[in-house]
């Protein structure tokens, strides 16, 4: 648009100056051989006037009127060539100043709208005055042909400079579309995409410290989630001999005082907390490494959430399934959506009184939403992404008092839900609460059958 713009006043500029210098040198053009020509004629008539009984119709013939009429006055008789021209032809302001001994040269439109000039003579020696009007209509048709022809060429370079500058800065910016390609790639997860090497002097020194800093980032990522994984695995085994000798403590708890059963109360609780945040670390890790498989398996929509809220982690909570989806069929891996499922419940529990709800409906054309309704006091909009991230803990739970939970259930969900090709949000829910929506592909279509 640049170019264009840049193209459109340049090249009016110029059509502008050219048109404006050709119409003066033109219009100056014919008015000098006008003049000439008027001057020749009243030199003329002036001399013939002169003569006792001269013949107007004779002499106005004798004149050189190419183009032109004569018009001549004399002791206020006024004869002309041709007849029709007259006295008429001749403005009333131009009359006033020749007959007043004063040569005028004017240029104006007759009443038939075409420009013409006229030269007004007076002839003082034979008591008259001489007047000759020229048509410039010749004239006007050439200048109209040349702002025409003006007017198109710089019609066609305003579109040939969009042209080149649609060319030229596609050109300068397509390097750069291909880094923030390769950023938004690597933003999505692919940590090894890398720009190829050029030989663009320009581009080379962007490209080789873009690859850097990609191969930095992904490094310092690896080494991060091998510390994860490293430490999570390694707080297994701790954990486990933990975990027997408080399953033996607790056998005989009721020998211990009432001070220390409270204390191991306490201790299992932690601990049974400590070995969830464990187990979700290292699911979490097999994500980040990709070593996290799944086992898809075709089941019915109405089945899922029925068996998901019969047997599996959101056990007991209410069911609404859509008929428009209850037949309809999913490729997931049932571990990991009832994992899901359940996370939601138990989120609903920590933070907002509980589920109310199970249901699944219809999304858009190829998917299907299931959904966990609750009765909290609602998610504000500027933590409804946060609190999918890690350790993140929203408003209503950031003291540790006020719940149990990990800070890794909602960004498990999210990871789980991505893994199959979906996505999760919430959204305030119609009667109050709020509602945590799942959206996955049905099979058959784009993105369903390859979960």
């Amino acid at each position: 648009m640049t170019f264009g713009l840049g193209a459109l006043v340049l090249s009016a500029s110029m059509a502008a100056l050219t048109y404006l210098t050709v119409r003066q040198i033109l219009l100056s053009q014919h008015e000098t051989a006008i003049v000439r020509q008027a001057v020749a004629n009243a030199t003329l008539a002036n001399t013939s006037l002169l003569t006792p009984g001269t013949d107007m119709d004779g002499l106005l013939a004798s004149l050189d009127t190419s183009g032109s009429s004569s018009v001549i006055e004399r002791a206020g008789q006024w004869y002309s060539t041709p007849p029709s021209a007259g006295r008429n032809a001749i403005p009333p302001a131009v009359q006033r100043l020749v007959l007043a001994d004063q040569p005028v040269t004017q240029v104006f439109v007759n009443l038939s709208g075409g420009p013409q000039l006229v030269v007004g003579i007076p002839m003082r020696a034979a008591d008259g005055a001489y007047f000759e009007v020229a048509s410039l209509d010749d004239l006007a048709h050439t200048l109209g042909v040349l702002a025409l022809a003006l007017s198109g060429a710089a019609l066609v370079t305003t579109i040939l400079g969009i042209v080149v500058g649609r060319w030229a800065s596609g050109r300068a910016v397509r390097p750069l579309a291909r880094v923030s390609l390769a950023a938004e790639t690597i933003a999505g997860g692919a940590l090894d995409t890398r720009l190829p090497a050029t030989d663009d002097a320009d581009l080379a020194p962007l490209a080789a410290s873009f690859n850097r800093m990609a191969d930095a980032l992904q490094e310092r990522i690896e080494r991060e989630v091998r510390f994860a994984s490293d430490v999570s695995h390694e707080l297994r085994s701790p954990l486990t001999t933990l975990s027997a000798s408080l399953a033996v403590l607790e056998t005989h708890a009721e020998q211990l005082p009432a001070r220390s059963r409270q204390a191991l109360e306490l201790l299992g609780a932690e601990l049974r907390r400590f070995e969830r945040m464990v187990d979700d670390l290292l699911e979490i890790s097999r994500v980040d490494t990709g070593s996290a498989d799944l086992s898809p398996e075709e089941v019915e929509v109405g089945e899922l959430v029925r068996q998901a809220a019969a047997t599996g982690g959101a056990r007991g909570v209410p069911v609404e399934v859509s008929p428009a989806v209850a037949d309809a069929h999913l490729r997931v891996d049932k571990r990991r959506i009832d994992r899901v499922l359940a996370n939601l419940v138990a989120n609903a529990a920590q933070y907002a009184g509980g589920a109310t709800k199970l249901s699944a409906e219809p999304g858009p054309p190829g998917t299907v939403r299931l959904a966990v309704w609750d009765r909290g006091p609602g998610v504000a909009p500027d933590e409804r992404e946060l609190i999918f991230e890690r350790f993140y803990r929203g408003r209503a739970a950031r003291h540790r008092a006020a719940t149990d939970g990990t800070g890794l259930g909602l960004s498990l969900v999210a990871e789980h839900v991505r893994l199959h090709g979906g996505r999760v949000w919430v959204e305030p829910a119609p009667e109050g609460g709020n509602r945590f929506v799942v959206e996955l592909p049905r099979v058959g279509s784009p993105g369903g059958d390859g979960a």
